[in-house]
């Protein structure tokens, strides 16, 4: 590793990560019959044979601003509005790129940005880069929220962001209640609905479709339950509009490919429809839930859906059991800071609809012996 100019210190710093239980590198692919409990490929969409006609070109060639715009990617956010009941969407190339550029083009100096304090990286970087005051508020608080929007009302503007599906923890915060709060002091709801698209909800139209409420900014992930890539914005066309003019993680990217975009129609389509998926999922989720309680007991922590935490605490202990649940056939990662608290590693286990009830008595089995001190 290079000792020289601006780059001499990252040696010892790489250190202290490695000391602290907290150098992640990259492992090896999982060896053949692993079972992968930590994707987030919810309903099995992703190990499936690539959905786009061969026709579709494979490079938009540049921004869609400038030559990149094609046919196919005014069908996917077309098919993907009509699906959630906005009046438009647009297309981004990653949930990152998503939360960053919308949550920067949106809110500016002077605005407040009131932020569950749980909420992903994208939508915090996205909060530093808008210029807004940002005042955190404690995990799923509805009653802070509301008093941090009360007493913004002299800003220009005020917006509350929130996941809809935590992804670290598998809960969710009251969208009701939370609506209901940006209509009486005049702010929007800005909801990352990237974990429940496709996987819960009617039609896999999500959370916010579940409970009845409608965001004035909704974001929605490709690379999950539709297993694909990117991801999406959708709201009204104003919306639209605005950030295709100045949302810059999309202006100045390349247009995702053409042929991801004629994928992400098909997928869409599909899905909406998959209902059966989605009950197997169902199926399969409350039985590992209540097998992994009967072994880890409190360390489950509350959750629902396919997102199952089970808390750990010390980085090298999570680390540890990660290794022994390999070892046995299943891939588990361990995750620690900073993606979650100090203190509050754990292993993050997700279901899939593609589980067998052999392979859930593989993983309960697996659990009963790794997890054991």
């Amino acid at each position: 590793m290079t000792k020289l100019g601006a780059l001499r210190h990252l040696e010892a710093e790489i250190t202290a990560l490695e000391q602290a239980g907290l150098l992640r590198k990259p492992s090896a692919p999982p060896p053949a019959g692993c079972l992968v409990l930590c994707s987030n490929d919810y309903l099995g969409y992703g190990t499936d044979p690539w959905p786009a006609p061969a026709e579709a070109p494979s490079g938009a060639g540049a921004s869609r601003l400038v030559s990149g715009h094609h046919a196919e990617h005014a069908l996917a956010e077309q098919t993907i509005a009509t699906w959630l009941g906005f009046e438009s969407a647009l297309l981004f190339s990653s949930g990152y790129a998503a939360n960053v550029g919308a949550i920067s083009a949106l809110a500016r100096p002077g605005d407040v940005i009131v932020s569950d304090a749980l909420n992903h990286a994208s939508i915090i970087d996205g909060c530093r880069l808008s210029g807004a005051k940002v005042v955190v508020v404690p995990h799923r608080d509805v009653d802070a929220a509301e008093a941090a929007l009360e007493r913004a009302q002299d800003a220009p503007r005020r917006w509350l962001v929130t996941e809809s599906y935590f992804s670290m923890d598998g809960d969710s915060p009251d969208l009701v209640r939370l609506r209901a709060a940006c209509d009486r002091w005049d702010a929007a709801l800005f909801v990352d609905e990237a974990h429940a698209v496709g996987t819960l909800g009617p039609e896999g139209r999500g959370l916010a479709a579940r409970a009845g409420v409608r965001p004035d900014v909704l974001i929605g992930a490709l690379g999950k339950a539709l297993g694909l890539q990117g991801a999406f914005v959708a709201g009204p066309m104003a919306l639209r509009t605005w950030l295709w003019n100045r949302a810059r993680s999309f202006v100045f990217s390349t247009g995702i490919s053409p042929a991801l975009a004629a994928a992400v129609r098909h997928r869409v389509l599909r899905v909406a429809a998959d209902d059966e998926a989605r009950t197997r999922l169902d199926r399969i989720t409350d039985r590992l839930r209540a097998g992994l309680a009967s072994i880890v007991g409190d360390a489950l922590l509350p959750s629902h859906g396919p997102i199952l935490p089970c808390f750990v605490g010390p980085p090298e202990e999570a680390v540890r059991i990660s290794l022994r649940l390999r070892e046995r056939g299943v891939l588990v990662q361990a995750i620690r800071p900073p993606t979650v608290p100090p203190g509050t590693s754990r292993l993050r286990v997700t279901a899939h609809a593609r589980l067998t009830d052999a392979d859930l008595s593989r993983i309960l089995a697996a659990f009963s012996e790794a997890w054991k001190p």
